[in-house]
């Protein structure tokens, strides 16, 4: 089957070429020309290998690198420069870039990097057991939390991870959603993958082919047969992050699925079988979508087997104190800098304080403190202009 490239590139010409002459050596190529129309399509373990350039409009290439590498750890990355220093090399490498290539880019010696960078992920992809090892830091013991709320999630956690029931997580942007997705998978002591899934605004047919793959002949680029997320999840575990925005036909494709323990790439006539858990997610109220008609009530009653309901921070702030801990010690160390430590005012504060970011936002809050505080006390001082700040990125 062919691999499947992204190359993140905003100079059309060079993006056109490399497309090109990527397409003409049999691999499976899509484009975008910034790091934020990039993460809007990408999708864990759906392209096996990620091109990109540094100087981008927005976001640079290094951020993308980081932001691709905190989602999915073993993503192959290769980056693009036109500047051949040893610091841009040194910091590609530290971020996590496979390799990287200066420009002007000949196309002999790209067509060779991407040989060995998908040489080395497929080397990654056989040994299953490693890919768990990365997901250590999911694991029931890495889940702060003190409260009697957090303590009954924990606790359901533990006993839902011994069945095989589809599982619905409700809670607000922030609270954790995934993390308690992973928590399950990983409890359960499944080896095979967990794969979430970001759709997005994606047309239908493109969410088709993500989800169910495809057969060589399906449509006119495809030449071979290629894998789709169902597929790869085969004995593991799917994580829609937002399942509302699958489109009504992809309902009754997901819902056929789960009814019959079968699915059907695009282009064939051959079902497969399909083990998958499913855990899904939504930030919008299913129930009212259901009632509006946009949402279909047998799918809810399907991915509803068993429902998580994560409180907001606002509702748990015994785990304020214990989260704020944890991070800093997270933030320091990543900045190589002392232990951090908090003004006893600011603590009261954030006991105070609404969190609508939840998690998340005290997250980036406690990043952004220890960088201006330089690894010392934080202060009021250091946190006035952080909140409005951290509610823009959330």
């Amino acid at each position: 089957m062919s691999e499947r490239l992204l190359i993140v590139e905003d100079e059309e010409v060079l993006c056109e070429s490399l497309r090109r002459v990527l397409q003409r050596e049999g691999y499976i190529v899509d484009t975008v020309g910034s790091a934020e129309a990039a993460l809007e399509i990408f999708d864990e373990g759906f392209y096996d290998l990620i091109i990109t350039d540094i100087i981008l409009p927005g976001i640079t290439g290094i951020e993308l690198l980081k932001k691709i590498k905190d989602s999915l750890p073993e993503q192959i990355v290769v980056i693009m420069t036109a500047y051949a220093s040893l610091e841009t090399a040194v910091e590609a490498l530290r971020a996590g870039a496979y390799d990287y290539v200066v420009k002007p880019i000949m196309h002999e010696e790209m067509k060779q990097i991407v040989k060995n960078a998908l040489r080395q992920g497929a080397l990654q992809e056989e040994n299953v057991l490693l890919r768990k090892q990365l997901w250590k830091q999911y694991d029931l013991s890495k889940i702060i939390g003190v409260s009697p709320e957090m303590r009954k999630v924990i606790g359901e956690v533990r006993d839902l991870a011994a069945g095989r029931k589809n599982i619905f997580i409700a809670g607000e942007i922030g609270t954790g959603k995934e993390l308690i997705a992973r928590a399950i998978h990983i409890t359960s002591a499944i080896e095979k993958p967990f794969i979430p899934v970001s759709l997005g605004s994606l047309p239908e047919e493109e969410m088709d082919v993500r989800l169910f793959g495809f057969v060589k002949g399906a449509y006119k680029e495809a030449q071979v047969s290629r894998k789709g997320i169902f597929e790869k999840a085969n004995g593991g575990t799917v994580f829609f992050r937002e399942i509302a925005d699958l489109t009504a036909g992809l309902q009754q494709r997901l819902l056929n699925v789960m009814k019959s323990g079968e699915l059907t790439p695009v282009g064939s006539r051959h079902p497969i079988k399909a083990d998958i858990r499913f855990i899904s997610a939504s930030n919008t109220d299913i129930e009212a979508a259901i009632r509006a008609g946009r949402f279909s009530g047998g799918l809810f009653e399907l991915i509803n087997g068993s429902v998580i309901k994560l409180p907001p921070l606002r509702e748990r702030r015994e785990d304020i104190r214990p989260l704020v801990d944890y991070f800093l010690g997270i933030y320091s160390a990543d900045l190589s800098r002392p232990m951090a430590r908090v003004d006893d005012a600011v603590l009261e504060l954030f006991e105070k304080y609404h969190w609508p970011g939840n998690i998340r936002e005290l997250r980036n809050v406690i990043e952004r403190a220890v960088l201006i505080s330089s690894g010392g006390k934080i202060e009021r001082g250091h946190i006035t202009q952080l909140f409005e700040d951290v509610r823009h990125d959330n």
